[in-house]
């Protein structure tokens, strides 16, 4: 939010103390879990403050309650990830295992690159997916997805395009 617009942090204040409460005990209710739908009831305002501009509610709960959503989408998600990551880990070595540190790092990075291949179109992350994780050839990913060859190569293109740009420096 930006510090210097007085409207957009009264907006945000007011909609915080009217409606804090109340999302909160939405998020309960469908969590079963304060201590969850506490973490999700600010993730969700955090994600209203990073907003530059004011927001026009009609239905301030409608809007809370949306937004809340994707919050919660987006936690399940990555819950997911981290079970299937942990998962594999449980089949490294001991010795081999990351340490806490580098298992933090690693699942933020798994986070993002979900992000990203979640931003792709669908034909676009399956071709991707095919040469990536099968190590399938342009050849063999066209005749499985039933398009040319040239096809693949655009969609692998966009694909790395679309990851280099998101994951270069600012």
């Amino acid at each position: 939010m930006a510090a210097n617009n007085p409207t957009l942090h009264r907006q945000m204040q007011t909609l915080y103390s009217d409606h804090h409460g109340w999302l909160h005990a939405w998020l309960r209710k469908k969590l079963g879990c304060a201590h969850r739908a506490a973490d999700l009831a600010h993730d969700t305002f955090m994600r209203l403050l990073a907003r530059d501009e004011p927001l026009r509610l009609d239905e301030p709960r409608a809007f809370l309650t949306t937004v809340a959503q994707r919050v919660m989408a987006n936690h399940w998600r990555r819950e997911q990830i981290e079970r299937a990551y942990l998962d594999a880990l449980a089949l490294v070595p001991e010795a081999f295992a990351p340490s806490p540190e580098e298992r933090a790092l690693l699942l933020e990075a798994l986070v993002e690159i979900d992000s990203l291949l979640d931003s792709l179109p669908v034909a676009v992350k399956r071709a991707f997916l095919l040469a990536q994780l099968d190590g399938l050839t342009h050849a063999e990913i066209a005749a499985q997805l039933k398009i040319s060859i040239a096809t693949v190569k655009r969609h692998l293109l966009r694909a790395a395009a679309q990851c280099f740009f998101a994951l270069s420096p600012a």
